[in-house]
């Protein structure tokens, strides 16, 4: 194999830096390697293990730990203290205990007994699968092109014509203990073996030192890939194509269209967030002749299915769209019905996960951006190993009740009740206008602290991408999303929304904030002062609002409206017609839609702060100077007239503007629409009673 070939993938080991190193920190290295090519594996997928000799705490003598990568980690990022460690000599004596095939999880509840050095990692289900591997170094992948074989319909003997006798094959086997002591007993039968096929699931591999099993990991799958390319050479994937796809920007109008649509329609337990991919791979499968066979089939390898549920939606009809998800929930519920045993756990959401559109490309929803993209990543590897399996053999999935049995195992229903309650905004998207200023950004920081996704809309592109950077360093990134609008625009407006509905799957708050302040005495008050404001704070607040209106009543889920108003919007102020009769405008439009949109679920609210100076854009400019000469002062002396002239001699900071559109944007103010919050340490003109 040529080590230019483009299927190859690089030997990335250092020895000097890796000789430098102990033991556990090669583990550490060699798993962040692996991890970080995804042909080598996919998020999550796959586990490492080096079996250490230590000095046990207790005896003060050597001792064998095996070094396992725990529950729930991921290889590319994985610390020292993702590994679980557990004392060999206890993990070999659970064999003693083992009362066979039927009782196996019953072994998982033993594995903290064999823990060494009090560690608190939990060790994962495939933790006897390392342990009974003879070998110190051992690596577990699932990459693409191993799983081709290992999914096609006779993979034992394309495993034995691709690999000859240096890589074996077991038949399918559920990860636990059993599949943990067919290892051992095929080392023991095959010592010259170097690694092990595991059909339908994925690949295994092992050696004398960790840089030799790094190496031998490699040479497996890069031995995989090349065959495989060699076999695809010439022929037409998938059956060939029968559609072709839309350009670019049709595939992302179209997928703006349709994300909101399908959420609505399967966000009934919960809100769901929604992820869009038109790769070339996605549009080599959908467009095919043997998509909808092949998505039929599902997915093999385990780590798949849990993500993906057991097979995708092929949409056929988008103005039928409602009865093909009710169809599939169907299906999904007699699925259920028919492999559920007298332990398993309740049906979970009926829906699908995977919406695969002709001419369009892959969307993916789950319970948060993250999870969603993950999903849809897993998919991919899905069709790359559909693409290689049909290509030198017929694929196949699992058995249904095989995957029922993976899907509802009682282990991962354990895992999924481990997990932390939802976040109060968990699964919702809010777009914030303004979002590259002090109130937006404190907003979108309080949102995101309680789960939301949020779209940040500037017209600064240079502010805006500060703020997206910022945030996402602190959030991450699959929680921040971004787009340029001016909401004096319509057309930016329009297409702010559907940019949002791209990245997120939709909208469900709208924090309407973008704003400009003036200052002058009428006389001075040119009519392009006077349309400025009203062009922002008036007809700006109208654009987004009716875009918000359009996207929500789409997904027939509610929606929340926030206008950040002023107080100046119920208090006059001297040398400021023009901002407040735009602000008191937006006060009253906010109270005509919330009339329109109480029937449809959709809240409409104000926060009207006062003197926000710290951190707000609209004090960075000539707002600062006029206010300060309209009362007869400097800028520094201005934030201390602003306090002493409040009741409560307090300073107003971006914070506690977000604070109060949190409240709004919640279900702790559920039953509240049409109403007014002032943020402004008070001041009795703007009282609303």
């Amino acid at each position: 194999m040529s080590a230019q070939s483009p299927h190859s993938i690089p030997n990335l080991w250092d020895k000097a830096k890796a000789d430098a190193m102990n033991e556990a920190d090669r583990l550490v290295y060699r798993s962040n390697l692996l991890g970080s090519d995804k042909r080598v594996t996919n998020y999550g997928g796959g586990n490492t293990s080096s079996k250490i000799w230590e000095k046990d705490p207790l005896t003060g003598q050597q001792v064998e730990v095996l070094w396992v990568k725990g529950s729930g980690g991921d290889n590319a990022t994985i610390k020292r203290d993702g590994f679980a460690t557990l004392y060999m000599e206890k993990l070999r004596a659970l064999k003693n205990l083992y009362r066979g095939l039927a009782h196996e999880d019953e072994m998982v509840d033993y594995l903290p007994h064999c823990t060494f050095n009090l560690n608190p990692r939990a060790a994962s289900i495939d933790t006897p699968l390392h342990a009974f591997v003879p070998k110190p170094f051992v690596d577990h992948m699932h990459p693409d092109a191993c799983i081709a074989i290992a999914a096609a319909k006779d993979s034992k003997a394309l495993t034995q014509k691709v690999f000859g006798g240096a890589i074996g094959w077991l038949p399918w086997k559920r990860p636990g203990f059993e599949l943990g002591l067919w290892l051992e007993k095929f080392c023991l039968e095959n010592p010259s073996a170097r690694g092990v096929i595991l059909e339908s699931h994925g690949l295994f591999t092992w050696g004398g030192t960790p840089q030799e099993c790094y190496e031998t990991t490699l040479w497996a799958i890069n031995t995989a890939a090349e065959w495989l390319a060699a076999q695809q050479k010439g022929k037409a994937a998938f059956g060939g194509e029968v559609v072709k796809p839309l350009s670019a920007e049709e595939r992302r109008a179209k997928a703006a269209k349709l994300m909101p649509v399908i959420r609505g329609l399967i966000s009934g337990n919960q809100h769901v967030v929604g992820h869009f991919d038109d790769q070339a791979a996605v549009l080599e499968f959908v467009d095919s002749k043997e998509l909808k066979p092949l998505a039929a089939l599902g997915t093999s390898c385990p780590d798949h299915f849990l993500r993906t549920k057991i097979c995708p939606l092929v949409v056929e009809d988008e103005a039928r769209l409602a009865e093909e998800v009710a169809a599939y929930a169907k299906n999904y519920e007699a699925y259920y019905n028919a492999c559920k045993r007298a332990n398993s756990p309740p049906m979970r959401d009926a829906n699908p996960v995977v919406f695969l559109i002709p001419q369009v490309g892959m969307i993916t929803f789950a319970k948060d951006k993250a999870t969603a993209r993950i999903s849809g990543e897993f998919y991919v590897n899905a069709i790359n190993v559909m693409r290689g399996a049909s290509a030198v053999s017929t694929y196949q999935g699992l058995p249904q009740q095989e995957a029922f049995d993976i899907e509802y195992w009682l282990l991962e229903e354990a895992k999924l009740q481990r997990m932390p309650k939802p976040k109060a905004l968990a699964g919702r998207v809010a777009l914030v206008t303004g979002g590259a200023g002090g109130i937006g950004k404190a907003t979108a920081a309080r949102m995101l602290r309680e789960g939301a996704c949020v779209v940040l809309a500037d017209f600064d592109k240079t502010a805006l991408d500060t703020a997206q950077g910022e945030l996402a360093s602190a959030f991450g990134k699959d929680f921040v999303g971004s787009t340029l609008i001016d909401v004096t625009k319509e057309e930016q407006v329009v297409a702010g929304f559907a940019a949002a509905a791209v990245q997120f799957g939709g909208v469900d708050i709208l924090v309407s904030n973008a704003g400009i302040a003036s200052s002058a005495p009428v006389a001075e008050t040119t009519l392009a002062l006077w349309n400025k404001n009203m062009d922002i704070l008036s007809t700006g607040y109208f654009l987004v609002s009716r875009e918000a209106f359009k996207l929500f009543e789409q997904q027939k889920l509610g929606g929340n409206i926030v206008f950040v108003a002023s107080k100046n919007g119920l208090a006059a102020s001297p040398n400021a017609s023009a901002y407040c009769t735009a602000k008191g405008a937006e006060i009253h439009l906010a109270r005509c839609l919330a009339l329109e949109g109480a029937e449809k679920q959709i809240r409409v609210n104000v926060v009207n702060p006062d003197a926000v100076l710290r951190g707000s854009k609209i004090w960075a400019g000539e707002w600062l100077e006029q206010r300060a000469s309209t009362y007869k002062t400097d800028k520094e002396g201005l934030e201390e007239m602003y306090r002493q002239r409040s009741m409560l001699k307090r300073s107003v900071f971006p914070e506690d503007i977000a604070e109060a559109i949190y409240f709004f944007a919640c279900d702790v103010s559920a039953k509240s629409t049409g109403n007014i919050l002032n943020v402004d340490a008070g001041n009795a003109q703007a009282f609303t009673r």
